[in-house]
This record gives structure tokens, C-alpha cells and sequence, in this order.
């Protein structure tokens, strides 16, 4: 057992506080190498300090631009990494023709700025969930509420509120869905969108201190001609169930509230291939499931992928007919939290059994696997995870979803060939910034109903 995990459990057993033990970062992760050095230590901030200036390429700032890969896998040799594979992962490896991963040197480099470190370090005994298990009670922000968690939603609430900044601004998005086999065509839904987290303001706060909103998005499509004109406002909420919907139709030239488009509802244009829970590998509330942790491992994930945010180069050269092109993905070596979610009953959901992989380092979704009634995989997401030279950390939005039973996939929230790059907000001052940008009466103005 690793010297940290040791600790953790000692820790845990006498009701200490464990963040901040020997060997740790101040997120909580583990800070030391593995055993052989796959894994290496924790450094921090190492990557991402090369005078970037926003509208420059993000992949060139990075200190290890141009890196080589070590390793490919493929159909051909995955029985032999097996143990360092999700099951995601092999489905895609053996079912997909021509797939294959590309393996990098692993680096560690996703910073905390100060003011995260206190606010992980402040929750320790004070962030807490609601009596229901599920809804977040107070913590915090920006920071990690359990940096050693000890149940699967304390794991989740930790991805959903590390710090990503007050908002996440794209000029242009692009929601990619592949052909459907023998036949159709290619949608390519393009957006403006951003994500507002209003507790995300640096500084020492208390989920308190807010409204009770996890985080709301506005989005409206460009195209195509389908979706041209349609607009949307939505809020998740820290401790209240589903979310709250506004969309507006410009054929019925009124916005209409819309209860039932969450959790796993079909997104409106996709075919029924993307539900609403599924945006950046999980975007719903967490009161549907039951959430445990299975514990934590080394796998090949997604990490430093600044191919999926390249706005300079052309969609279809990143968007292949059943994959996203090997070249703008990258893969590491790095440890994860494996966390397994099981349907309530008396809920139904197309995907009754799901299991995430979240960084230890980052608390980043990076991957999820969704298995059907009969127990079998049917979708697999991974999210490309980059560091952010606006946060001083790492976030991914861009993923890409695999429907291996209806043999299509889904890339979203990235930018690519769009021309203009996405942008994480730090400061207020933007309309887009504030809690009143995100009402049904705002998103009739701007509308223009």
C-alpha cells in the first residue's frame, strides 16, 4: 500500500484531517511518484508559465510542446495493457476499426492557485452534504470540499465545484454527431455558449454567501438551418433536484419553461444520440443515483489533449468517421478515482449503472462508462483535459461520447476551426457574469421576442 493511502486510512479511522498529511498536494491528491515512476511526482504549475496571451495557440505555450509519443495501442495490442485500460477504452480498441490511442510521457502539471489551496484546506470538518446524501450543505469556494473523500458523491461534488473561474466563454462551439452506419449525414450544430459559476470568484467564499446554483449555461445556435435561432437558458442547483430550463423556439417566437429536459432526456437536434446529463461527461444533479466509491487506480486517460481545443485547425480534419482523429488526442498515465453510480429505485434512466474516472490531481471528469438494463456498455466518454493558463489550473470541456451499439459519436463543447478561441473568465464585469443574465425574462430580451 502506498505510504498516502496508509495515511489516509489512518486518518480516516481516527476522524483526522487528512488534506493536508505528508505527501499530499493541497488538493488532496497523491504528490509522490509511483512505484515505477509511470506515474511521476506532483509538480504543480510546471507546464503553463510561457507569457500566453489570449488568441495565441495554447499548445505552443506549453513547455512540452512537440512531444513525441512513446506507444501506440491499438486492437492489436491491447490485451497486453489491459491493467492500465478503462473498460471504456478496450470496448472502443476492439470494436472500432483502425482505433487506436496514442501514449505520451505523463506530466503532472495542473497548478493551485493560493486562495484554492486555503478554501480545500478551510473545508476540512466544515464542507458537508445535506442529510439526503446527495445536495451540497456549505462549502468553501473555490476549492475542493472533500479532498479525501469518503463517499462516491463527495468525489462528484468535488469535480463539480473546483474552480474553473467565474465563467467559461466560447465564441463559437461546434456539437459534432457522426453519420449514423450505411448512410446520413453528419450534424455539426455550431453554438455560442457559456458556463457561469457564480461562487467562482477568486477569494475565500461560502456556498452560502450565493444563490443556490451550481453553475447555468446560455447557449444559442448558429446552425444549421435546423437549429438557427433556437436559445436556451439552463440552472443546476446545489440541493434541489432536475434543473431549471428556458428555451426559446423562433418559429413560435416565445420562450417556453421546459421541466422535463434534464437528466436523460434527448437533446433537441442530435437524433436521440446525446441526453442532457452527458455535456462534460456528467452534467446533472446527483439525487437519481446512488454513488460509491470502488477506489482509486492508474489508468491511460486523456490528459494535456490541446488538439481538441485547436480553433486554428479545420473540423474535419479532427472529426474522423468513428473517432476523433488520433493525432488531436493524447494519452498519460495518471491515478484516478473510480467512482460507480446505481439508479435509485423507483427512478428509471437509460443508463442504470455508470462509472467515472475523476484526475486525483485536478478532480476533472475524464472519462464515463454507461451500461444498459442487461448490464452491457453501450457509451463511453472522454474529456481532453489541458491546463488553464487563465485559472492557473486544468479544466476539460471539449469530450467526445461513443454510441458502440449504434456505432456514432458525439464531440462537443470545443472550438475547433471555429476561428476564435474559448475563454476562461476570472474577473466580473461581463453581463454574462452575473446571476440576472440567466432568467426566462432576459432570455426573451436577448432573444428578441
Amino acid at each position: 500500500m502506498k505510504i498516502c493511502e496508509a495515511l489516509s486510512l489512518v486518518c480516516v479511522a481516527l476522524s483526522m484531517s487528512c488534506a493536508h498529511a505528508a505527501n499530499l498536494t493541497p488538493l488532496g491528491a497523491d504528490a509522490t511518484a509511483s512505484a515505477d515512476g509511470k506515474v511521476p511526482a506532483w509538480a504543480g504549475a510546471d507546464g503553463i508559465d510561457r507569457g500566453w496571451k489570449y488568441g495565441q495557440s495554447r499548445a505552443e505555450a506549453w513547455k512540452y510542446n512537440g512531444e513525441k509519443s512513446i506507444m501506440t495501442i491499438d486492437a492489436s495490442n491491447a490485451a497486453q495493457y489491459k491493467d492500465a485500460l478503462t473498460d471504456g477504452e478496450m470496448t472502443l480498441l476492439k470494436t472500432i476499426p483502425g482505433y487506436k490511442m496514442e501514449i505520451y510521457p505523463t506530466h503532472r502539471d495542473c497548478g493551485v492557485p493560493d486562495f484554492v489551496a486555503k478554501n480545500t484546506k478551510a473545508n476540512e470538518g466544515f464542507a458537508a452534504l445535506e442529510a439526503d446524501g446527495w445536495g451540497m450543505k456549505q462549502a468553501y469556494t473555490p476549492g475542493i470540499p472533500f479532498p479525501q473523500p469518503k463517499t462516491g458523491a463527495e468525489v462528484m461534488w468535488n469535480a463539480k465545484l473546483r474552480y474553473r473561474g467565474l465563467a467559461v466563454d466560447f465564441p463559437h462551439v461546434n456539437t459534432v454527431l457522426s453519420p449514423a452506419p450505411g448512410g446520413g449525414q453528419w450534424i455539426n450544430a455550431e453554438s455560442t455558449q457559456t458556463l457561469y459559476y457564480p461562487w467562482g470568484v477568486a477569494g475565500e467564499h461560502k456556498t452560502t454567501d450565493y444563490p443556490s446554483i451550481e453553475f447555468a449555461t446560455y447557449f444559442a445556435y448558429t446552425a444549421p438551418a435546423a437549429l438557427q435561432g433556437q436559445s436556451l437558458i439552463v440552472k443546476y442547483f446545489l440541493d434541489k433536484p432536475s434543473s431549471e430550463t428556458y428555451y426559446y423556439f423562433p418559429g413560435q417566437r416565445r420562450v417556453r419553461r421546459m421541466p422535463s429536459y434534464a437528466y436523460d432526456a434527448p437533446q433537441i437536434g442530435f437524433e436521440g444520440q446525446y441526453t442532457m446529463d452527458e455535456p462534460l461527461v456528467f452534467n446533472g444533479t446527483l439525487d437519481r443515483f446512488d454513488w460509491k466509491i470502488v477506489g482509486k487506480r492508474e489508468a491511460y486517460i486523456p490528459y494535456n489533449s490541446f488538439g481538441a481545443y485547436d480553433f486554428q485547425t479545420p473540423l474535419k480534419k479532427v472529426t474522423e468517421d468513428h473517432y476523433v482523429n488520433p493525432d488531436y488526442r493524447r494519452y498519460e498515465m495518471h491515478r484516478v478515482w473510480v467512482v460507480e453510480a446505481t439508479l435509485k429505485s423507483g427512478f428509471r434512466h437509460i443508463a442504470p449503472k455508470r462509472i467515472f474516472y475523476v484526475d486525483e490531481d485536478s478532480w476533472t471528469l475524464l472519462a464515463a462508462e454507461d451500461y444498459d438494463a442487461q448490464g452491457k456498455l453501450f457509451k463511453y466518454r472522454e474529456s481532453y483535459l489541458v491546463p488553464v493558463y487563465e485559472t492557473g489550473t486544468c479544466d476539460a470541456t471539449a469530450f467526445a461520447q461513443y454510441n458502440v451499439s449504434e456505432g456514432r459519436y458525439v464531440f462537443d463543447m470545443n472550438p475547433v476551426g471555429g476561428g476564435k478561441d474559448m475563454h476562461w473568465i476570472t474577473k466580473p464585469g461581463s453581463p454574462k457574469t452575473t446571476d440576472a443574465f440567466y432568467t426566462q425574462d432576459n432570455l426573451s430580451t436577448i432573444s428578441g421576442q
